[in-house]
């Protein structure tokens, strides 16, 4: 009964999390919550087996059983999502155009005190854009730079299937070195390659973002290089860095020639292993593969 209990608890627990985060759509309390779910499938399921006596195994080996029956079935299910990804007609590296909808920020109020910070830190917006992902829903970009120009912060707004809009960062800096100097706290798979002058650290766990600039100026002091103005306005560069991105990802077969990719897919096969890796360190570990 005290297991059953504990169970209920835990059940209640995940519950309460998931309807949360329903509304802040938070990384850190989906990581929390997915494992949560898996502990509780796997006691749960192997608690019931040895209470109707449906399998006489010991409860440690029908745990560890169904532990992996779950990780069997959402490896089956992430690698048909990467399928189908990979099949659709949803671009990879998507096309951004100036946003010029009046709907670059939204009026949430933990939205605002974001842009209040960046107000009262010297930040200034320098553009707002926007890139159409699918079925008439956008990518949306705000971009801000400091008094210097030599640091650019991407506001990116990522809708939610539940409908909240969860919001990430992404600060550039260029060096004279010829760097190119990425600290961002995205969460969504990437798993392909990055140019050998991008030096890319992603920490899906930092949500704040005052930590998150500390931590990119901690990497361009201690590297000793001198930033520099970006040369281009931000929609240039940011497009110009899209094609890069595809144009090396393809030459190193993580994508497959665009000749081809209505036949085969997007993806080559290594590609897909190398994002279904990537969905699973960032959904239970909350860290990114890194691939240079």
């Amino acid at each position: 009964m005290n297991s059953a209990y504990l169970l209920l608890c835990a059940m209640i627990v995940s519950l309460v999390l998931f309807q949360f985060n329903q509304r802040h759509a938070s990384p850190v309390l989906a990581i929390v919550n997915r494992w949560l779910r898996w502990i509780i499938f796997a006691l749960g399921a192997a608690f019931v087996c040895r209470d109707f006596q449906l399998i006489e195994r010991p409860y440690w080996v029908l745990a560890a059983s169904f532990f992996l029956l779950w990780f069997l079935a959402e490896t089956l299910y992430n690698w048909l999502a990467i399928s189908a990804l990979s099949l659709s007609p949803l671009p990879l590296f998507p096309r951004y155009t100036a946003n010029q909808s009046g709907d670059e920020w939204p009026t949430h109020n933990r939205l605002l005190k974001v842009r209040d910070w960046l107000r009262s830190n010297g930040y200034k917006q320098v553009q707002a854009l926007r890139a159409e992902i699918g079925g008439g829903i956008y990518l949306r970009l705000s971009i801000f730079q400091d008094a210097s120009a030599k640091l650019r912060l991407q506001v990116m707004f990522l809708p939610q299937p539940s409908g909240v809009i969860s919001v990430c960062y992404v600060l550039t800096s260029m060096t004279a070195e010829g760097h190119r100097y990425v600290t961002d706290n995205l969460y969504i798979p990437f798993g392909g390659f990055y140019p050998e002058s991008w030096l890319v650290d992603r920490q899906p766990w930092r949500r704040s973002l005052p930590g998150l600039v500390k931590r990119h100026q901690a990497r361009l002091a201690g590297a000793r290089e001198t930033a520099v103005p970006f040369p281009y306005e931000p929609l240039v560069d940011i497009n110009a860095a899209q094609n890069e991105l595809d144009r090396l990802n393809t030459e190193l077969g993580f994508l497959v020639p665009h000749a081809e990719r209505e036949e085969q897919g997007k993806i080559t096969h290594e590609g897909r292993y190398r994002v279904w890796k990537e969905i699973w360190m960032l959904d239970y570990l909350g860290r990114s593969s890194r691939y240079h």
